[in-house]
């Protein structure tokens, strides 16, 4: 590679020989840079890129994909017209997440009022953790976890963006073990003693990660049955709370989820609520995916008994299109429990003798120091379509699912896992070498294949993106996550079209 740091012909290092009032950087090439990157980012991200006559990626392997991109940074800058090349390169070569046959993961789509809002914020280079810096921000991100947390049932509470439901309900972790041993703060893990976070084998896997991360330890995620739809067992989980007690430890949080990563389960929160009352237990919901029914009349019973949660974890950048990332922790608490948990009192940021009020300084919830400004996309595509739209929008999705399911079920070879509860359409395509053969002892192994080659012919062909994956004794399925406002009853029909085409001849 390239010295980087390259010394001049007499030893001096060059940057050292330009006039001191001389601009490092020319303003207007800059922003005529700018103004035909944006140029590009349209064409080819937001026009080429949300068209179902294109491709949804065009696919390159790892070394040919390098050598295409010419990653090595050098020590000298390159000329306009080599970068421009290289912003529609990063375009052409990465994955149309906003095309309407993009259905891989829970995110997906473009709202053109929430990306203005990413523009804005990327623009204003904000921190959003004191008001003097960020007050536009500061009140604005208030407003809109007040308005989140009134869908859920709370007049009152707190809450904070964080970077990802993963931090979100790690946070609500953390909170609930100081609330019960504030200690825990200062003193570390001697002060406590074991504790017990309970949840489904089906809930997100963060609850592992916080848990290793916080010193609780995997060993202490007690693991509850769920019924046939994937849902929590309120029973169990109280059998397995009292035998947690008997064993001298603590039970500490009940993670329930209301849309599961897989198949799209809502626990039963009501119920489960009237346990963890009666144990006082924190109860945590990860409505990381699901949290966007609250909008809708027709689907907010899904998670009825939402209320009674001590805390809930709502992404808006994945049902409602808000665009990564966009991610709230919502809790009912009101004595300020979140900044004297998270708190360092830096005395650089959070002076108490400023001329407005100190609480305006939100930086001290959170354990982050630098943090993004999330809320602007949210709060102006909501601002743009209202509740009413973004309702509109929940049950868009929810009527092309239900297209989705009557259309499989006409069709010989495809076979639904279970009726979708949420937007995820679990299924296996049996392509017709093995239709009428399920009692054959390869028909398993030969079947768990099948998802796997029908994905890999579809992203190197371009047409479109299916996720896959197994779930306890279920061999790979397709996982299919229909969101997108961009989306049709036409689109639903080609993914079943094309996946045909991909798998009848394995």
């Amino acid at each position: 590679m390239a010295n980087m740091f390259p010394l001049s012909s007499d030893g001096q290092d060059p940057a050292n020989l330009r006039d001191i009032n001389e601009p490092l950087i020319d303003h207007s090439e800059g922003q005529l840079f700018l103004n035909e990157a944006f140029k590009i980012i349209i064409e080819e991200v937001l026009c080429k890129g949300t068209d179902v006559k294109q491709k949804v990626c065009e696919w390159k392997g790892p070394e040919d994909l390098a050598l295409l991109l010419d990653l090595e940074l050098r020590a000298e800058g390159e000329p306009q017209q080599r970068l421009l090349q290289r912003v529609k390169d990063v375009a052409k070569y990465s994955i149309k997440t906003s095309h309407p046959r993009f259905f891989n993961q829970q995110f997906a789509g473009v709202d053109y009022h929430a990306l203005a809002g990413r523009f804005l914020s990327e623009a204003l280079n904000t921190n959003l953790f004191t008001y003097e810096v960020a007050p536009v921000f500061v009140l604005m991100e208030t407003e809109v976890l007040r308005s989140l947390r009134q869908l859920v049932g709370w007049t009152e509470g707190d809450g904070i963006f964080c970077p990802g439901g993963s931090t979100s309900n790690m946070f609500a972790m953390n909170l609930a073990r100081y609330r019960l041993f504030p200690e825990v703060k200062s003193q570390g893990l001697w002060a406590v003693p074991r504790l017990t976070i309970f949840t489904s084998a089906e809930s997100h896997y963060s609850v592992n990660k916080g848990a290793a991360f916080l010193g609780i330890g995997t060993d202490n995620i007690i693991v509850v049955k769920v019924d046939e739809g994937g849902r929590i067992i309120p029973e169990d989980l109280d059998e397995k709370i009292k035998l947690t007690k008997s064993q001298g430890a603590v039970p500490l949080l009940v993670s329930c989820t209301s849309g599961t990563t897989v198949r799209g389960a809502f626990d039963p929160l009501d119920r489960i609520a009237d346990v963890c009352e009666k144990h006082n237990v924190w109860m945590h919901v990860d409505a990381a995916w699901g949290g966007s029914v609250l909008f809708s009349e027709q689907h907010r019973h899904l998670m009825k008994g939402v209320a009674r949660a001590n805390s809930v974890a709502w992404n808006p950048h994945k049902m409602l299109m808000a665009g990564l990332q966009c991610s709230a922790l919502l809790l009912q608490d009101t004595t300020n429990l979140l900044k004297k948990c998270h708190s360092a009192n830096a005395t650089y940021l959070f002076q108490q003798d400023k001329f407005y009020d100190v609480n305006l300084d939100i930086g001290d919830k959170t354990v982050q120091c630098s943090r993004k400004v999330d809320c602007l996309k949210l709060w102006l595509m909501w601002k743009a379509v209202g509740s009413i739209g973004l309702a509109e929008r929940v049950d868009k999705a929810f009527n092309l699912v239900r297209h989705l399911v009557e259309q499989m079920k006409k069709r010989e070879g495809f076979h639904l896992l279970w009726e979708p509860e949420f937007l995820n359409v679990c299924f296996w395509f049996i392509p017709p070498s093995m239709r009428g053969k399920e009692g054959n002892a390869d028909y398993q192994d030969r079947l768990t294949n099948v998802a796997p080659v029908i994905k890999e012919r579809m992203i190197k062909q371009g047409t479109m993106m299916v996720g896959y994956q197994p779930l306890g004794d279920k061999v790979n399925f397709f996982r299919m996550i229909v969101l997108s406002t961009l989306v049709s009853k036409e689109d639903m029909d080609f993914s079943l079209d094309e996946i045909e085409r991909l798998g009848n001849d394995l």
